[in-house]
């Protein structure tokens, strides 16, 4: 997956006539970071993903999406792909199938205990979500507002500034994450 993926973010960079410098500029990741990423020498974390996801118009499913071969209409659960940022203690599978014409897909986010992810921006302003949790407890900030969700709580919102994850118990939060582009 990180070879595939190094090879789609090189070639995104490419297409949009960019060098490592200005890609580093335009999504405040790092040059180095951005060079060996490519290169699939290291995955980039959650946020850095956002962050390019956010200077090339796409969600995070629809990059991993591209990565994997044709989309399908039926992905068995064993084939659904899974990325994870093993520094910050995420992991994300891909639930439905990504398309490039269809506005909504489903994602699972599974939050190890103490794990904690921001982001400065959504990769697509105004992205609406519906967050429901599935087990565990997480504290989700949007616009500045925090809020506490147990199991079978389910917060919608539209994102258009910062967005904090945070898992505050002592086990594994799960939740299924709804994304439908404005």
């Amino acid at each position: 997956m990180d070879l595939r993926l190094g090879a789609r973010l090189a070639a995104l960079r490419a297409q949009s006539g960019w060098s490592l410098t200005e890609l580093a500029e335009r999504s405040g990741v790092s040059r180095s970071t951005l060079s060996r990423a490519e290169r699939a020498e290291i995955s980039p974390t959650a946020a850095q993903l956002n962050r390019l996801c956010r200077v090339y118009g796409r969600t995070m499913s629809r990059l991993l999406g591209e990565v994997e071969a044709e989309p399908a209409l039926l992905v068995r659960a064993a084939e659904q792909p899974v990325w994870e940022d093993h520094a910050s203690g995420f992991e994300r599978r891909a639930v439905s199938p990504p398309h490039a014409g269809l506005r909504g897909e489903l994602v699972e986010g599974r939050l190890a205990p103490g794990a904690d992810i921001a982001y400065d921006r959504p990769p697509v302003a105004g992205l609406e979500q519906h967050l429901w949790v599935r087990e565990g407890a997480l504290e989700v900030t949007v616009q500045d507002v925090a809020h506490r969700l147990r199991t079978g709580d389910c917060l919608r919102m539209r994102v258009w500034g910062p967005t904090r994850f945070r898992c505050t118990g002592d086990a594994h939060a799960r939740y299924l994450l709804a994304v439908v582009l404005p």
